[in-house]
């Protein structure tokens, strides 16, 4: 297979490298000494040639041989982590990038464009040549496909599992991409910086206060439910929200669950937080109501106690499609900033 012409190529290249350095030695007669002096170690969690790495996803053990140089990626929720390690994708799903993101990676830095979940071009990951594959989130349920197409090429999927915390999913999935990219380091600092803001998040939060979270979609108001919800659904039980309303039922849809905003209304909560789907899918240059706009300019909801304190914040306009730890960091930061502003206010 072409990985496998890849990583002999790549031998050949050290001991050629290896053949050309002993006989420099012996030329000038370096003592072992000067050798010593002069070599260099690679930096920790530096990735160095010739090595190999051994991780556990979630279909088994796999292993991969280091340095990563062609990556392929169809995991949306790893771009803003790789972005921030300048890591170069031999192909990956464009349409899935996040809008934030698209100056990194788009059609003039990413060689094959693998389409969308589903519409996938999975025959064009032959011709990328990767040496690894990270999937998962929407492109999970192509894994099987993915692997037959490139049988000797490893195909990574972290996404998080459900019988798991999502948040320990989610270091797990952070830490793993530190282990393949070479940047183990990075990647703990990254997991210091999530927990930090979830700490402050927690610690600001009243749990006498009411939360409601929201996803606008299609220009409507759904319902997030506790736990289980799309994005905020696992933050309530992180840092032990009291929820508003506990509707029956409730499911993790990606546009919400069917709600009246009435009931939302006669729940009166104390907060109000969105994910606003809309901002995240619009195509370029489409038109869409602002999540925010859609609850606070709806009639039915002008006398909630949220909304007549200023209580309603929204996460980054792109986190339908990137719920990396990145973006949670943030919402967490955000969301502690919100909850000290009003405790201040109140004062």
């Amino acid at each position: 297979m072409i990985s496998f012409t890849r990583r002999n190529l790549h031998a050949t290249t050290v001991k050629v490298a290896a053949a050309v350095s002993v006989a420099a030695l012996a030329l000038t007669g370096c003592s072992s000494e000067s050798a010593d002096t002069n070599s260099a170690e690679p930096a920790s969690g530096e990735a160095v040639a010739g090595e190999s790495v051994t991780v556990e996803d979630n279909y088994g053990s796999k292993t991969v041989e280091q340095p990563v140089e062609n990556p392929a990626v169809a995991d949306n929720r790893a771009f803003a982590v790789l972005a921030q390690w300048d890591i170069k994708l031999a192909a990956a799903p464009l349409t899935l990038v996040p809008k934030s993101l698209r100056d990194t990676y788009n059609q003039d830095t990413v060689e094959v464009d693998l389409g969308s979940h589903k519409e996938p071009d999975l025959e064009s990951l032959v011709a990328a040549e990767p040496d690894v594959v990270w999937n998962g989130q929407r492109f999970e349920p192509h894994q099987e496909d993915i692997e037959a197409l490139l049988e000797d090429t490893p195909v990574l999927d972290f996404e998080p599992r459900e019988d798991k915390d999502f948040f320990d999913e989610l270091k797990r999935h952070t830490e793993a991409m530190g282990q393949v990219f070479g940047h183990e380091e990075d990647a703990q600092q990254l997991i210091k910086d999530f927990d930090a803001a979830a700490a402050r998040a927690k610690e600001a939060y009243d749990p006498e206060k009411k939360v409601m979270a929201v996803n606008t979609s299609g220009g409507e108001i759904g319902y997030i439910a506790p736990g289980i919800g799309r994005t905020y659904g696992p933050v309530f039980d992180l840092l032990g929200m009291t929820p508003a309303l506990e509707v029956s039922n409730a499911s993790n849809d990606h546009e919400g669950d069917d709600i009246s905003v009435e009931a939302i209304a006669e729940s009166n909560p104390d907060w109000i937080l969105i994910m606003d789907r809309d901002s995240a899918v619009a195509k370029d240059g489409e038109q869409v109501t602002p999540g925010t706009q859609l609850v606070e300019e709806n009639a039915a909801l002008k006398n909630v106690t949220a909304l007549k304190e200023g209580n309603v914040y929204a996460a980054p306009a792109d986190t339908y499609i990137d719920e990396s730890i990145v973006t949670y960091t943030q919402i967490l930061n955000d969301m502690a900033d919100s909850f000290e502003k009003a405790d201040k206010a109140g004062a």
